[in-house]
């Protein structure tokens, strides 16, 4: 597997680190894996399928018409 090098760490950032990969019973190397794959995620989705799965997501449902809800809105208002 290919390594990765970080230069410059602050001190107390590096103290954190070790900190909370202690609290999660973890290496410093795990855990900051870890921290980048819950940061970046395992796969990146293209905007058309983010649309997709959103679209998918709410397929079946009744949705209101959110005009008439903001004319409503706008009637009880004045």
């Amino acid at each position: 597997m290919p390594d990765i090098l970080v230069r410059n760490i602050d001190k107390d950032l590096l103290e954190r680190l070790k900190t909370r990969a202690e609290q999660n019973n973890r290496s410093l190397q795990k855990e900051l894996i870890a921290l980048l794959n819950a940061f970046v995620g395992e796969q990146q989705l293209s905007s058309d399928e983010t649309a997709s799965k959103i679209r998918d997501s709410l397929r079946g449902r009744v949705h209101t018409d959110s005009a008439k809800l903001l004319r409503a809105d706008r009637r009880n208002i004045r």
